[in-house]
């Protein structure tokens, strides 16, 4: 909590900016796209992706005429238009605490909104008036739709490798916290070397938060998560703590994890048996070592910017990317 707090005093005004940017960007011709976008995007959410781009470009001395929080909108609008269409795609029933838009509204219209707030990703990107920016952008919402269609393909595979997994959460969560940290790069002008190694640090932390996610999927309640524990299982999702279990479990121990795994609906006592059998297998304790070192070479990435306190504060998320897993 120490911690959380810590970020959230060092960038308060950083986040009021964001909130207006992401009102004042939302400005369609229906009054419906309006509040079935706003019912996701005002629910709550950490804003860490624009947070991010808006303190790599203070990092290398952004001077821009127009706010950096204004086109850091760019990445809470992607992030919310995946989250719509995945919880259509998923039949997701609840999204940080509340129905998902497709069960309050209808799915043809959640589908829909999240297509307007994909353009008007686009649209603010151009109005950076960098072709880097507009490429960066376009180059993510392909990657993430390869990952979903990648996710869907796979969905109940109780084969599934460690590698498509990786590939999966590098195209649906990685390259979005790179490209935040890249474009924030990219408006401030700052050289080559600098906004490759931003944009490693976003792909290290991606990675890493993502496989925390997944570990809260396990360890966490409803009340936490916003959604219900072991939704992802019972979506078909298979994550890094089962993936690695199954490969390792006796044939009887497999057995009855495929056994749950294809039914996608389990009780409370299977639901605490598949949670024994991920920690006497280690498949908690490998997706905590995975996490870890991609927190490490996260910090790693920031060794060449002086001690500003923009970079504490990247360094602080990383950590608290950390505690999420630990």
């Amino acid at each position: 909590m120490y911690l959380k707090k810590k970020i959230l005093d060092a960038v308060k005004d950083d986040l009021t900016k964001i909130e207006q940017a992401l009102a004042h960007n939302l400005n369609p011709h229906f009054e419906l796209v309006r509040r079935v976008a706003g019912h996701l995007l005002f629910a709550g959410g950490k804003r860490l992706r624009p947070l991010l781009m808006v303190l790599t470009a203070r990092l290398c001395g952004y001077k821009g005429k127009r706010s950096a929080a204004d086109f850091a909108a760019i990445f809470e609008y992607l992030h919310a238009a995946t989250l719509l269409h995945d919880d259509v795609v998923d039949g997701g029933q609840l999204r940080r605490g509340q129905a998902a838009a497709h069960q309050v509204w209808d799915p043809p219209t959640a589908v829909l909104t999240g297509d307007f707030l994909l353009a008007r990703s686009l649209s603010l990107a151009a109005a950076t008036g960098l072709p880097e920016v507009i490429s960066v952008i376009a180059n993510i919402t392909e990657l993430m739709s390869q990952g979903e269609i990648r996710q869907l393909a796979h969905k109940g595979d109780v084969n599934l490798s460690e590698d498509d997994y990786m590939d999966v959460i590098r195209c649906k969560t990685a390259v979005l916290f790179r490209g935040a940290c890249q474009v924030g790069a990219l408006i401030a002008g700052a050289p080559g070397p600098q906004t490759a190694s931003l944009a490693d640090y976003g792909f290290h932390l991606g990675i890493a938060f993502q496989m925390a996610d997944d570990l809260l999927d396990y360890t966490q309640d409803t009340a936490v998560l916003g959604k219900p524990a072991g939704a992802d299982l019972r979506e078909g999702k298979l994550t890094l703590p089962v993936i690695y279990t199954l490969q390792r479990a006796t044939p009887a121990d497999r057995q009855w994890m495929v056994g749950l795994i294809q039914r996608q609906e389990f009780s409370a006592a299977e639901f605490g048996g598949l949670l024994g059998l991920l920690e006497r297998y280690g498949g908690v304790a490998y997706t905590r070592e995975c996490a870890a070192r991609h927190i490490q070479n996260a910090k790693d990435t920031l060794r060449q910017f002086g001690p500003w306190p923009e970079r504490d504060t990247l360094l602080d998320i990383v950590d608290y990317a950390w505690s999420r897993a630990a």
